[in-house]
């Protein structure tokens, strides 16, 4: 009842006066006015105190559960918030590169946007609250799975320093709705689950796409084409609300705003998923219509933490040509401007833009990335040229011997620059045990094509190149002949030959480490407070802790038995990913150092929740595929 709503966006871009709530075209808005469907016994799954606090809601003093039975009731859609105007934003886009035409938001509703206490503006938006025009085929609801993965990463991501939609609840209910997660013909009832998300807007780049004349390879159009007029209100909107100090700068000239603005959300851009680089996070669906026009990261579906480095690494199942592979982010966030670019013609020439987008975009990716990496691996005195050469043969180190990605450079603030033999050993003992073993080699480099599929596809890349381009592309059958090539070596290799040529490259890079952190003490006057700061900035930007998919499997799976402790464990967790986690140890983390990987590993086949939070994931993590 305390919160106050101000819903600027309604009254200053289009809203569709159609009241016909099923699934069409809506041509001429920005937006279209819906109802949440109730739903059946809601209740709350988790909140996440710090994200509603930006609304001005605090923890109830007393009678909590009244508390949480009143948000369930709120934050599902089943009653409305006084102030609140439900709608659903209209966006196009670019889905894995080809145009989709009108998209819009077919699950989620926008409620309004709320000022919080120093008079900042925050919308907010109920996900999988029901049918919207925009549900095309689909029921608009989300899951229980899905809904704790998209909840619990949104707030992973704000306290990882990323900038992020937030999620402030996650409400489920007995309401249930078929769905075939795999896409096999195997479909289950679900239990409909909704999540409060929060951000400054969600506005997207896809929403600039709405006027876009007919596709020349699919052949579809935006709703709204060639009403410039409404492309000249979103521009105003977005500047003057979100960029205030560029409409303030150039309100007499609207070419010099909007390429200020464009030059903004380029460099935002390049910025965000230059930290995405920094974590190994996969985003998954790096769509034009999953661009935040203000440079968040927004709609987390099928995205992942790496944990094997894999610079190929691809986390959604979905994904079968890897376009959204984890190196592949940078190159596609850029073309995603592009295709922004093209949709602010004519109120920003493209000549303009493009030659922003070029001078901008990877000048300031790389610099932020190598900013970010230095801090990771301690280099805080000085910025020498040879860094990015170091970073570079850590990733091909960690990729030669399987390391997992977050767990290394967590190790690393442990290095001591002292060149001791037997300290040296030790480390390299912790390092390895970072690596990935044999068995699991073996999973992830298991051949997935049928033997007698490849032999046909062979043929055919020699016989007819022009229909194996229609059906197959050369790079993932070159991928399929590594892999066998690879499994086939594996079947040879020991545990200790491994454990060798692991000990043998990380060796030889601790080296090339160390002679660089020696400059750094040779920069210096008191060596000591330097190894303390180093520690220190190492330690806040390692992470310990990342919602890793088998974390997130575990937490699910027990939510869907109705237990949603271990959902408000993790969140709690993820609060505080720098630090150790008091109380949130199931077995003894020491126990790594007296070389127990092989008692990980049994613990890993007899219980899915015994392994510490910032293990390397058990060996059953690896058949887990999201879609």
């Amino acid at each position: 009842g305390a919160l106050r709503f101000d819903n600027l966006a309604l009254r200053s871009l289009p809203v569709d006066a159609s009241e016909d709530g099923g699934p069409r075209a809506v041509p001429g808005a920005c937006f279209s006015r819906v109802r949440p469907s109730p739903l059946q016994n809601p209740r709350l799954v988790a909140m996440s105190l710090p994200a509603l606090a930006l609304l001005g809601l605090e923890a109830p003093a007393a009678d909590r559960e009244a508390a949480e039975a009143e948000a369930a009731q709120y934050f599902s859609g089943n009653r409305l918030l006084a102030g609140s105007e439900p709608a659903a934003h209209c966006y196009c886009g670019h889905q894995f590169g080809s145009f989709a035409g009108q998209l819009g938001d077919g699950a989620a509703m926008y409620l309004g946007e709320v000022l919080g206490s120093r008079g900042e503006r925050w919308e907010i938006q109920l996900k999988g609250a029901g049918l919207t025009p925009f549900s095309r085929q689909a029921d608009g609801r989300k899951v229980l799975r899905s809904s704790i993965r998209e909840f619990l990463c949104s707030e992973a991501m704000f306290h990882l320093g990323i900038p992020t939609t937030r999620a402030g609840t996650c409400v489920t209910s007995d309401s249930k709705v078929v769905r075939d997660i795999f896409y096999d013909g195997n479909p289950k009832n679900e239990r409909c689950t909704v999540v409060l998300r929060i951000a400054s807007t969600f506005i997207r780049f896809g929403s600039f796409e709405i006027f876009k004349p007919t596709d020349e390879y699919t052949g579809r159009k935006g709703p709204s084409v060639n009403r410039n007029d409404i492309r000249i209100q979103m521009l105003d909107y977005v500047i003057s609300t979100f960029y205030p100090e560029i409409q303030e700068a150039y309100s007499d000239n609207s070419i010099q705003r909007n390429a200020a603005f464009f030059k903004e959300i380029t460099k935002r851009t390049a910025r965000l998923v230059a930290e995405w680089q920094c974590v190994g996070f996969c985003h998954g669906v790096l769509n034009t219509d999953n661009m935040s026009i203000v440079g968040l990261t927004i709609d987390y579906g099928p995205f992942g933490f790496m944990d094997r480095y894999d610079p190929e690494h691809i986390c959604n199942g979905s994904d079968n040509t890897g376009r959204y592979a984890y190196n592949k982010q940078p190159e596609i966030c850029k073309w995603n401007l592009g295709k922004l670019a093209e949709a602010l013609v004519p109120e920003l020439p493209l000549e303009i833009s493009e030659l922003i987008l070029e001078e901008e975009y990877d000048a300031e990716f790389e610099k932020h990335y190598l900013q970010k990496m230095r801090k990771k691996l301690g280099l805080i005195q000085l910025e020498l040229e040879e860094d990015s050469k170091l970073v570079s043969e850590l990733l091909e180190t960690m990729h030669l011997t399987g390391g997992d990605f977050t767990n290394i450079f967590y190790l690393l603030s442990s290095f001591s620059v002292d060149s001791d033999p037997s300290k040296l050993e030790d480390f390299l003992e912790k390092l390895t045990s970072q690596c990935a073993s044999v068995e699991e080699l073996k999973v992830a480099f298991k051949p997935q094509m049928d033997p007698r599929q490849l032999s046909m596809m062979l043929m055919l890349a020699q016989s007819n190149p022009q229909l194996f381009a229609l059906i197959g592309t050369k790079a993932n059958i070159n991928k399929e002949l590594e892999r066998i090539e690879q499994f086939s070596k594996l079947q040879q290799l020991t545990t200790a030959d491994l454990l060798s040529r692991n000990k043998r490259h990380w060796k030889e890079w601790l080296e090339k480490y160390r002679v660089r952190l020696q400059k750094e003490i040779e920069s210096v006057s008191d060596a000591d407070a330097w190894n303390t700061d180093r520690v220190k900035v190492m330690n806040s930007n390692n992470p310990k802790y990342i919602l890793r998919n088998y974390i997130a499997q575990n937490a699910i799976e027990a939510a869907e038995n109705g237990d949603f402790s271990e959902v408000r464990n993790v969140l709690k967790l993820l609060e505080n990913p720098f630090q150790e986690a008091e109380g949130f140890r199931e077995v003894k983390e020491d126990a790594e150092e007296e070389g127990a990987t092989a008692t990980v590993a049994a613990c890993a086949q007899e219980t899915r929740s015994r392994l510490p939070y910032c293990s390397k994931p058990p060996l059953w993590a690896s058949e887990l595929c999201v879609t």
